[in-house]
């Protein structure tokens, strides 16, 4: 990953995508004699996520820095410098935090793709791909689809490279 400063890690609910992504962000920063930064956008709202969340930080032990970043990303990314190795999970958790807070604010988005587009720092960014499924049945599953779709379609355009996970099998499909 030396030549790819920003790596996009795509895939659906439990495909291997933050393992990947993990093992990206870890050889990277190996490379670099750093600790990557973990930015982690979840929120234990219920305590079936709270086990979750937990699950992930033990699995990660020591070996990441995390930064909490539910409801904005684009500060950690601008703080970052290029020796920095960043790993972003998950873009998707990102919309629902944004879609269901007291006011949608679409320049948070914005921000997130201007602060990827100008930051020096190696990211590793994790998102589910929402495409793939049949239209949801509801306004705010119609446009959690649309803005993550739309963000995913922003960030990849951005990457230097993208990887789709199936199953636990890494794809390339942006070199």
């Amino acid at each position: 990953m030396s030549k790819i400063r920003t790596h996009l890690v795509l895939g659906g609910a439990k495909s291997g995508k933050t393992r990947f992504a993990e093992n990206l962000a870890l050889n990277t920063a190996k490379k670099l004699n750093q600790v990557p930064i973990y930015l982690a956008t979840a929120q234990a709202l219920d305590m079936e996520m709270e086990k979750k969340i937990q699950k992930h930080q033990k699995d990660r032990g020591n070996s990441f820095i995390t930064k909490e970043c539910p409801l904005d990303l684009s500060t950690a990314i601008m703080s970052a410098s290029a020796t920095d190795v960043l790993l972003i999970d998950c873009l998707t958790l990102f919309v629902t935090n944004l879609l269901c807070s007291d006011y949608f604010d679409e320049s948070k988005i914005d921000s997130l793709v201007e602060a990827v587009k100008i930051s020096q720092a190696n990211l590793v960014i994790v998102s589910n791909e929402t495409g793939l499924g049949i239209v949801p049945d509801n306004k705010l599953a119609r446009e959690f689809r649309d803005v993550a779709g739309t963000l995913n379609q922003n960030i990849a355009s951005l990457s230097d490279c993208v990887t789709m996970m199936f199953a636990g099998i890494a794809v390339t499909i942006k070199p």
